[in-house]
């Protein structure tokens, strides 16, 4: 398996716990370089981590000054669409904290796709001061794990899955006849740490196969950090098929 894998018995667990490890992961960042860049994703799990982020009993603890926000993924929408990420991390989290609006860091899904994946590569470029043929170090990149086994915008038998050189690209997913636009591979694994969380029963056979399947063949185990943590957070359900780790 890679990474490390932690087990909780109930989702509330699971999200007290996620939010723990990335406070941890933000104030290292923050003591050790001045500041923190934290990928968001989308989905009902992290949306559950980003308003206990955004209550005083966590919100309280960071320094949001120093902290920058960017996306993992996003849909080809804009900003106030239901379907859009950033719109949820801004209900969710966002407004609920003190973070400069310079900080955010989002990609305008409304533009076309192709535009809106370079802009956002270079707003990367320019945050991380990167000469072209660099990748970013993100603090912490947050992940999901689809039912595909797809995670960020990063879907089977996609294009962007080969992509050796972008840090974001836009990419068309036949099966939800859509354009997205996603970090890439290269990009997430260059990060200083990544969390990926999983959560229901529906997810147990997927997260047995990507864990345990040992020719790699779903995009999220493709997500292996160069010189980084990887932590899996998973609940009881989810991990119900799996070998698992003690429950916490």
């Amino acid at each position: 398996m890679n990474g490390r894998l932690e087990v909780f018995r109930s989702p509330e667990a699971l999200l007290q716990a996620a939010a723990e490890r990335i406070v941890a992961c933000l104030r290292e960042a923050i003591l050790t370089e001045g500041k923190a860049s934290f990928a968001l994703s989308g989905g009902t799990t992290p949306r559950g981590v980003y308003e206990l982020l955004g209550a005083e009993q966590y919100r309280s603890r960071l320094d949001w000054r120093k902290i920058h926000l960017f996306w993992s993924d996003e849909r080809c929408v804009g900003p106030t669409m239901p379907e859009s990420n950033f719109r949820m991390a801004n209900k969710s989290l966002i407004r609920n904290v003190p973070i400069p609006s310079r900080n955010i860091h989002r990609i305008r899904g409304e533009l076309e796709p192709r535009e809106a994946a370079y802009e956002s590569e270079a707003d990367i470029r320019r945050f991380f001061g990167l000469n072209e043929g660099g990748f970013p170090r993100f603090s912490l990149v947050l992940l999901g794990l689809g039912e595909d086994g797809h995670t960020a915008s990063l879907f089977p038998e996609t294009e962007v899955l080969n992509e050796e050189h972008r840090i974001v690209s836009e990419v068309y997913v036949k099966t939800l006849a859509a354009f997205r636009v996603t970090l890439t591979i290269p990009a997430i694994n260059n990060a200083a740490a990544a969390i990926f969380l999983v959560s229901g029963r529906t997810k147990a056979g997927i997260l047995r196969e990507v864990l345990e399947e040992r020719n790699p063949r779903y995009p999220a185990q493709f997500v292996k950090l160069d010189n980084g943590q990887l932590f899996w957070l998973v609940d009881n359900e989810s991990a119900s098929f799996t070998e698992k780790a003690s429950t916490t």
